[in-house]
């Protein structure tokens, strides 16, 4: 399935468009049950999503009540719609907006949106700076979500600003399109754990309406490791067996510290990256190597003890 994404112009709001190739319930291979394992497509779309077990448990659940519900309504039985707006809770590097991402075109292909296309917006697209702007702002966004998964990241942001903010008026427009277009549109609202439960207390009614709230865990030690090697091996590298002790050792350190701004995956991203070019610039000076110095991250390519900036 081909994808495109377009920013608009002075603008954070992020839209991935899915090809719209609407296929009828009864006949998607999506939703038939398979006699090995009925939630194959759903292990393979997460097949490389390391952890992150009660979401997948979660997305079963979703799948397999559309699939009954499907055999329900071919003997005249009633079915329910789903009403799937979400809460992630997580940390930074969790995977909360590729998993945003992910479900948009999981949805799609399950039918239970028409168009799986991904918008992600931020307060400055929300919220205006006078009377009357704010809901006219949020409307635009959700009419531009309609078919698809609209994603609001630090959703905490829109109620940081008091009484006399505008922020209040997008959460109570947000909150009414929830309920007039339930089906037509998922919401997922996301943050740090802390400040969206702070954000959930200052707006009481906000909670039930979301079936689904979902805690991104921080990644453990041996999950941020296999995703270091994931995230080498996706660029045709590998790891020395001494780059994954010194990579396992710091990684510790790390994760015992639990700072704040520590970003798990995010951050072995960035050390891989960073290990990359200095990889390159040390064979350039060897000036020769072999087809395994081509692949292999070594312990003094890692250069852990210069990642404090990130």
């Amino acid at each position: 399935m081909e994808s495109q994404k377009n920013r608009y112009k002075n603008s954070q709001i992020n839209i991935i468009l899915h090809d719209n190739k609407k296929v009828k319930v009864e006949d998607s291979n999506h939703l038939r049950s398979q006699e090995n394992n009925p939630f194959k497509n759903i292990d393979e779309e997460f097949s490389t999503f390391i952890g992150m077990n009660k979401l997948k448990a979660t997305i079963k659940e979703i799948y397999a009540t559309v699939v009954i519900n499907e055999k329900r309504r071919e003997i005249g039985l009633k079915d329910s719609k789903q009403v799937l707006h979400m809460l992630f809770k997580g940390n930074p590097g969790t995977g909360k907006t590729t998993v945003a991402r992910k479900l948009a075109k999981l949805y799609f292909d399950m039918n239970l949106l028409s168009k799986g296309h991904f918008i992600e917006a931020e307060r400055a697209d929300l919220v205006g700076e006078y009377i009357g702007q704010t809901a006219q702002k949020t409307r635009a966004i959700i009419q531009k979500a309609i078919g698809g998964v609209l994603f609001i990241d630090e959703a905490y942001s829109l109620a940081r600003g008091g009484e006399k903010d505008f922020g209040k008026e997008a959460i109570d427009t947000l909150v009414k399109h929830m309920e007039d277009n339930q089906n037509d549109f998922v919401l997922i609202l996301a943050g740090y754990p802390a400040e969206m439960e702070r954000f959930l207390r200052l707006n009481p009614g906000l909670k039930s309406r979301f079936p689904f709230i979902l805690d991104f865990e921080d990644y453990k030690v041996n999950e941020l490791l296999e995703i270091a090697k994931q995230m080498a091996a996706e660029r045709e590298y590998k790891l020395t067996k001494e780059a994954e002790w010194e990579l396992r050792n710091h990684l510790y350190k790390k994760t015992q510290e639990r700072l704040r701004n520590f970003a798990n995956a995010r951050y072995i991203r960035n050390v891989i990256e960073h290990s990359i070019r200095v990889h390159a610039v040390r064979l350039l000076e060897l000036n020769r190597y072999s087809s395994d110095d081509l692949i292999y991250l070594t312990g003094s390519d890692l250069q852990l003890d210069e990642l404090q900036q990130f």
